[in-house]
């Protein structure tokens, strides 16, 4: 009987559902009226005959029912009065239990929602940066027939390759001379193609321009750089492809290139969000991680663009600033202070 007591009076058993039965207290009050009972039977049977004869008649009655019956109203008051605490003990266990379910549900529903708003775009940079290992792999022990075009049908060069010393038709080339020397420059089409990122696994060309993009040395620093903060804009639920910024003229852009910073290119930080602007400052005073990876994506960022505007028509200018690269930049930028 004492486990079943014990049990019953278990706020956690009454969370699940199940009902109050008979406590050690009411155990106690039924054996305190018992006795009681028993007592006042005792007193009646033992007491001397006319004890209570010159009593007054209804009074002397009245008496004596309060006598035998008011202890007895007082102990079970007593032991109601504690079962109520009990059953209000335990419901407040239960509803506490209650919210604290709902609580987590909507915190995982919150970390589930804000995950699945943009699937597309967190899982394509994980898709870009794992594929794009396996295409360097594959793609450098065959003939790509996309790159067999003759150079006169690619664009200018991004970084155009330095001219021979006068009187030296064909340099010689001594042993141990880097790849990076024998590699044609990337051009100014494959190099957008390149920040833009692959738009899906079927993206043939956005693949062919990041793979081309990382073969350049400097080139894919900015890559690399670009890929870790889109990532972990990704985790605040910040995705480029849902930012509209307003466009600047190309002008601007060439102001910034040529080093001006201030109020006369803010035009440039054309990201208006907000939300994304407030994410990412708050982001950016906590995590001294994302923190350091914006200023390592700003200044890489800043040393290509410098060498992207000399051949770039405005055209491509226009082309660039409308990336995923650019609207990030825009984003650190306008955070950082670049534009105030």
């Amino acid at each position: 009987m004492p486990d079943s007591a014990d049990k019953r009076s278990d706020p956690a058993a009454f969370a699940r559902g199940e009902e109050p039965g008979v406590s050690m207290t009411e155990i106690v009050a039924a054996a305190l009226a018992v006795v009681w009972v028993a007592a006042v039977v005792i007193y009646v049977v033992t007491a001397p005959e006319g004890a209570g004869s010159d009593s007054t008649g209804t009074l002397g009655l009245v008496m004596t029912l309060l006598v035998v019956f008011l202890p007895l109203a007082l102990i079970w008051a007593a032991v109601t009065t504690l079962r109520s605490v009990r059953v209000l003990r335990t419901e407040a266990a239960r509803l506490q239990a209650s919210v604290d379910a709902m609580r987590n549900a909507y915190i995982s529903s919150q970390q589930t929602g804000a995950a699945a708003r943009h699937p597309s775009v967190d899982k394509k940079l994980e898709e870009i940066a794992r594929q794009t290992e396996t295409a360097l792999a594959t793609f450098s022990s065959r003939r790509d027939a996309v790159l067999t075009q003759a150079s006169a049908d690619r664009k200018a060069a991004l970084i155009p390759a330095p001219a021979p010393p006068p009187g030296e038709e064909q340099p010689g080339l001594a042993l141990g001379t880097p790849a990076d020397a024998l590699r044609a420059p990337l051009s100014v089409s494959d190099f957008i193609r390149a920040l833009q990122f692959p738009e899906n696994p079927d993206d043939r060309d956005g693949f062919r321009a990041l793979r081309l993009a990382l073969e350049d040395r400097d080139v894919a620093k900015l890559i690399r750089a670009a890929q870790d903060v889109l990532t972990l804009l990704s985790q605040e639920g910040i995705y480029m492809d849902d930012l509209r910024p307003d466009r600047a003229r190309p002008e601007l852009w060439r102001r910034f290139a040529a080093g001006e910073r201030g109020r006369g290119i803010a035009a440039i930080g054309g990201v208006r969000d907000r939300s994304s602007l407030a994410l990412t400052a708050g982001r950016m005073r906590e995590d001294p991680v994302f923190r350091d990876a914006g200023h390592h994506f700003l200044r890489t960022f800043d040393r290509m663009f410098q060498q992207f505007e000399k051949n770039a028509s405005d055209a491509e200018i226009a082309d660039l600033a409308d990336t995923r690269t650019a609207r990030a930049f825009m984003l650190f930028g306008r955070v950082m202070g670049v534009f105030d």
